[in-house]
């Protein structure tokens, strides 16, 4: 028998070998992984360093809910920005703008996707659907705060967020609900604790670090990417909003203790004032947003927001505030044609403005213009019978949105810090006898205003 050569056989199965590896990588990348979504081929046009499997798992989402006539829009922020940059092309381009793959494989971890939530049923076959086609899901639930309120503090919960997983991307839909203040709205992601917390990199989601307010979008269809989806006709209006979509939610528990210990006032000219002084605060709100002039609740009709969640009766006026940077010329001209009159005109834009206007019987409307420094934000007052000057000063401070009266208003985000300032830390105590010169914590004399210039900056109608 022939002496067969040791080399001869190593090469032989050397070649067998690797024929055999081989094999089981075109089994994977053809087969397997065609089931489990974990690795795709190149995509229409894909540019080296682009992974085109995000672009699958959108279009495998997007199939998904498609089969179930669940219609979803995009809100994703970092797509939304490239789609921006080439809306024109995009809406002329009925097949999209370019031939390469230019948005949804962008280099990304989420891809994120919007659904109102009355537009489907809460359906389990959606879900079936998904496992079938290769996804993982996780549902987040918490409290429904629409149902909160004096009397009940509901304890229902509903879907705020959902995650549909696959390979190394991830689709976050996020719910939005529509709210009695004719707008729409997003709760926070907050994961219970048999959750898996490592199901996604949570942190690294756009949405859900905190409840945000939008005004419900207009949408337009278009192809991106040879995908149809809806977007905001207006991507860069949307993403402006979304930078200060923030929101805070009234403090009902908080109002129905105080309540308790100070029972509410439901006499029937407390019930009458608070019906005035909502009509008053929402035609503010119009005439104000019309304008385009950012304003938020103040001085005792925040109190009232952040304490109550009402209206303080005894207070006979609604508070808002409004930085000088935003003053515009047509503010008193537009309330004027609103209906309300100018009551009074004190200081001036550079210094210390503040305007009052007649609402309906006795309530009236005060506009307090803010000034910032370097370290603090400060309005004025003016005594007019004797010219004196006086200044109130809060810590800085941004705006946040919130529901009161049935009104998405804006609110300081740090709301605990400017009523403390304001009404010192006793500000839960309820006082009918308040001096604006003298009660708040926060008010300091000012000097007075030269005799010469009385008449520009003490005006009374």
């Amino acid at each position: 028998m022939q002496k067969i050569n040791k080399n001869v056989v190593l090469a032989f199965l050397s070649l067998t070998s690797l024929v055999f590896l081989l094999f089981q990588l075109y089994y994977y990348k053809f087969y397997l992984s065609q089931k489990n979504g974990a690795v795709f081929s190149k995509v229409r046009g894909s540019q080296p360093g682009q992974d085109s499997t995000r672009w699958y798992v959108v279009r495998k989402f997007l199939g998904l809910i498609s089969s179930h006539n669940i219609p979803v829009y995009l809100i994703d922020p970092l797509i939304l920005g490239l789609v921006d940059k080439d809306i024109e092309q995009i809406r002329n381009s009925p097949d999209g703008p370019s031939p390469e793959c230019k948005y949804f494989c962008a280099p990304r971890d989420f891809t994120t996707f919007a659904l109102l939530d009355k537009t489907w049923k809460h359906e389990v076959g959606l879900f079936r659907a998904a496992e079938k086609m290769g996804f993982q899901w996780l549902k987040i639930i918490n409290k429904d705060p629409r149902l909160d309120g004096m009397d009940d503090l509901s304890g229902i919960e509903i879907p705020l967020h959902y995650i549909f997983k696959m390979s190394s991307h991830a689709i976050h839909l996020v719910v939005f609900y529509e709210r009695s203040g004719n707008y729409l709205w997003h709760g926070p992601l907050r994961l219970k604790q048999h959750m898996d917390r490592k199901f996604v990199s949570f942190r690294k989601l756009h949405f859900g670090h905190y409840p945000g307010a939008y005004e419900k979008p207009e949408l337009l269809l278009v192809s991106i990417d040879d995908l149809k989806v809806q977007i905001p006709k207006n991507p860069s209006s949307f993403l402006e909003e979304m930078s200060h979509s923030r929101f805070l939610e009234c403090r009902y528990r908080e109002a129905r203790a105080f309540f308790q210990l100070y029972p509410d006032d439901t006499s029937l000219d407390a019930v009458e004032f608070r019906k005035k002084a909502k009509s008053l605060l929402h035609l503010a709100a119009l005439t104000l947003n019309n304008l385009g002039v950012k304003f938020w609740l103040s001085s005792g009709t925040c109190l009232g927001w952040y304490r109550q969640c009402n209206v303080i009766p005894h207070s006979k006026d609604v508070d808002l505030g409004v930085f000088i940077r935003d003053y515009k010329a047509d503010i008193i001209p537009a309330f004027q044609k609103a209906g309300l009159p100018l009551k009074h005109k004190f200081g001036k834009v550079e210094d210390s403005l503040e305007l009052s206007f007649q609402g309906e019987d006795d309530v009236k409307l005060d506009i307090f213009f803010f000034y910032e420094e370097d370290d603090h934000i400060w309005n004025g007052g003016t005594q007019a019978k004797s010219g004196k000057k006086f200044k109130y000063l809060f810590p800085k401070f941004t705006l946040c949105w919130t529901e009161f009266v049935e009104l998405k208003v804006h609110v300081p985000c740090e709301a605990l810090q400017y009523v403390e300032a304001n009404y010192g830390p006793d500000w839960k105590v309820p006082v009918k006898t308040w001096d604006w010169k003298s009660s708040p914590s926060n008010v300091q004399y000012n000097g007075v205003w030269p005799v010469d210039e009385w008449d520009d900056v003490i005006q009374i109608y």
